[in-house]
């Protein structure tokens, strides 16, 4: 039996296929997808995971992807720098805990975990305890942690005030949506809302309990998110004007080296 060409297209780029493109000794690393309805290459950047992904028309090949990503290197360099830069989590790195900036202080001879404190100067540490490789997966442990029980209470209130159920309080690393909420009363979050001022937070949660009521974005949905959830409208603006950049902590500059 024969297999159509663009049948043999695809399962030979099903696999994640990158390239690298070299612009002013800088190397970005690019994803090739192949695109089933795409009549041209294709470059695209995701604002919160910094990759570059270029999109293949069925006939493509990956040497015409490679000479098309390297004509563009200037657009794909000057695209990622007006990103927010990444942010990893390490020692001297300024990171919003609840909207607050704290900075990461690595106590290597300390014994412990990672925790919060206030030095001489009123400055805010977040202390991570235990050796340099450990940090950046301590100081991830401890946001995960810290937003599951700020989002497990703010939901439950939430959930009081309109007098429905929550099930259990999921906490993950969504890149392109803040929250949602199953049919079951299973209600998921990004783990980085714990990086955003508080009533940030307390809208989400008060956002995805009202799901619970209407299962959509109508009217009736957003009366009951304002009815609980007084800061709704600057919560909503702080989002559209910062959210993005909540992706950044945490991440290491993958895209250029």
């Amino acid at each position: 039996m024969s297999i159509p060409f663009r049948a043999l297209f695809f399962k030979r780029t099903s696999e994640p296929v990158t390239i690298d493109v070299v612009h002013e000794d800088e190397i970005y690393q690019i994803r090739l997808r192949g695109h089933p309805r795409a009549r041209r290459y294709t470059l695209r950047i995701h604002s919160t995971t910094r990759e570059v992904v270029l999109s293949m028309p069925p006939r493509g090949s990956v040497k015409q992807a490679t000479e098309f990503a390297r004509k563009h290197g200037a657009w794909i360099a000057a695209r990622l720098q007006k990103l927010p830069k990444p942010a990893p989590f390490s020692h001297g790195t300024i990171i919003p805990l609840r909207g607050v900036d704290h900075r990461i202080e690595h106590r290597s001879g300390v014994r412990g975990t990672a925790w919060t404190e206030i030095n001489a100067t009123g400055e805010n540490l977040l202390c991570v305890a235990g050796a340099e490789p450990h940090v950046p997966r301590r100081v991830r442990d401890y946001l995960k942690r810290e937003a599951k029980a700020d989002l497990e209470v703010a939901s439950k209130k939430a959930a009081a005030a309109l007098d429905v159920t929550v099930k259990r309080v999921a906490i993950r690393d969504q890149a392109s949506r803040w929250g949602s909420c199953s049919t079951t009363g299973v209600l998921s979050y990004s783990w980085r809302l714990i990086l955003a001022p508080s009533y940030v937070l307390e809208y989400l949660a008060a956002h995805e309990v009202a799901h619970l009521v209407e299962m959509n974005h109508s009217r009736a949905f957003w009366r009951v998110v304002a009815r609980i959830c007084p800061d709704m409208d600057r919560a909503k603006t702080w989002l559209d004007t910062h959210g993005t950049a909540l992706h950044r902590y945490g991440m290491k500059d993958k895209a250029a080296r």
